[in-house]
């Protein structure tokens, strides 16, 4: 909802007065003083930079310490909030009238099924589902989040990459709220799931429907540093692929639209690295497209016998795209498909059978366009507001004339379209309704420029109620 209409979910300016008078009451007549935490003298050397930090003890969340001063601050929090409880029951009553509960998100379609999830009033988690080609078709529950919750206090699912085959689902959960995943294997036939990893942040099916890479988070640090491939049904330990060294970067493992390669992509804030691995071989070595190069970030897809790259080296900062033979696809062979525009930012690219699709911000304004592969000619997807933010959506088909995107606006809530590539049309698929009575006719968004004092031009997003 984060660009959800303000006027629908907006909260009565003495509701807010309210809530501030509450707690600057509180706060005057004597909740008790926050507890303070000790500090204990820590350092880390990093790249030969030596960082500070008194506070490191408190990464041991399993320290009698550590949970004895959270306890602390949970009990001063609740003692300073405790009066304004009924208006906190209020606020949220009033965004929950807001938000259709039992509702159904859009099914996408994969390797011939429809999935999607569902909610239900009165269940605080989604329910994971599929149906076989038809929605027609009976109903089929992959995971129950409402009854995978029992037994803990909280409840998410990260990975969620079925096998080709469709027969095996990889799916990781966490269920303490800390962004720990676990990674599980479930057969779709059978419903058995099997445990494979701990602190599992990605994962990627080979097409033999048996090999699995997945990625593991390092114990300590938190980053994902380690590749391992998992064989359904092999005894022993799984192999470790890959490990990265650079605590600076951190991997992850993803299969291409096409599914005719496995990427494991090594990245820094400034910096990355792409491996890759046909996923027709699993079991042979990963190969690098090009080095790492300080301050060079490049991204890859692919497409037929070409890998296409998204980089910014040669100082390129807003990005180009380029191409290269997957045989030899060192930079010395690149050939460059969209060149660096200094005022445009090429945020992404991604590829299907005939056509690829970019995503692009100029002029403070995101661009969706969609490119024949062919011929190279771009059509961006038409939107009927001047202010408003566009994406990809759930697109797991590569070879289709549908491209998935997700829509909404200060006035239009989040939507979710279908554009197809040979009319040139965007189907409504659906709108998440806003209860209550809100009616985006009654307001207005534009886009103004206000002119900084070196005569740059600042973009403003305005929204208002018409009749003001």
């Amino acid at each position: 909802m984060a660009l959800l209409a303000l006027a629908a979910l907006i909260i009565p300016t003495h509701t807010l007065t309210m809530a501030q008078t509450q707690m600057n009451d509180t706060l005057a007549t004597g909740a008790s003083a926050p507890p303070v935490a000790k500090k204990i003298p820590h350092t880390t050397t990093v790249h030969g930079v030596t960082l500070s930090d008194d506070y490191f003890w408190m990464r041991d969340k399993k320290n009698p310490e550590v949970i004895s001063y959270l306890e602390a601050e949970n009990a001063y929090t609740a003692a300073a909030m405790k009066p304004t409880e009924a208006l906190q029951e209020k606020l949220y009553n009033e965004l929950l009238s807001r938000i259709k509960q039992t509702d159904t998100n859009v099914p996408y379609r994969m390797g011939g099924y429809l999935y999607y999830t569902r909610t239900e009033q009165g269940k605080q988690y989604p329910t994971f589902v599929r149906r076989k080609g038809f929605m027609s078709a009976p109903e089929e529950v992959i995971l129950d989040l409402n009854e995978m919750v029992k037994g803990h206090p909280f409840m998410a699912v990260g990975e969620f990459d079925v096998s080709s085959d469709t027969n095996l689902l990889a799916y990781s959960t966490d269920s303490t709220g800390y962004r720990e995943y676990t990674l599980y294997v479930k057969d779709l036939r059978t419903g058995e799931s099997t445990k494979i990893a701990d602190r599992c942040s990605s994962a990627a099916w080979a097409n033999d429907n048996k090999t699995l890479f997945y990625v593991v988070d390092h114990p300590v640090n938190k980053n994902p540093y380690q590749l391992y491939r998992h064989v359904i049904g092999k005894a022993g330990a799984d192999e470790l692929v890959y490990e990265e060294k650079d605590e600076m970067f951190g991997i992850g493992v993803e299969r291409t639209r096409s599914r005719g390669y496995i990427f494991l992509t090594s990245a820094s804030h400034t910096t990355s690295e792409v491996r890759y691995v046909s996923a027709d071989k699993p079991t042979d070595e990963l190969k690098l497209i090009q080095p790492r190069e300080a301050g060079h970030e490049y991204y890859a897809e692919h497409h037929g016998d070409r890998f296409y790259i998204r980089s910014n080296e040669g100082g390129r900062r807003n990005f180009r795209l380029v191409s290269a033979p997957t045989a030899d696809p060192r930079k010395e062979n690149w050939k460059e498909v969209i060149a660096h525009r200094p005022g445009v930012m090429l945020d992404s690219v991604d590829f299907f059978k005939d056509f690829y699709v970019v995503y692009e911000r100029g002029n403070a304004t995101p661009v969706l366009r969609v490119v024949d592969i062919k011929t190279g000619k771009g059509v961006d997807i038409k939107v009927p507001e001047p202010v408003y933010t566009i994406s990809l959506g759930a697109n797991r088909e590569f070879d289709t004339d549908k491209v998935r995107y997700n829509y909404q606006s200060f006035i239009t809530p989040s939507s979710v379209y279908d554009y197809d590539v040979k009319t040139g049309k965007s189907e409504l698929l659906k709108q998440q309704p806003v209860l209550g009575g809100y009616d985006p006719m009654l307001y207005k968004s534009e886009r103004v420029y206000a002119t900084a004092p070196d005569g740059t031009k600042v973009p403003v997003s305005l929204v208002y109620k018409k009749e003001l």
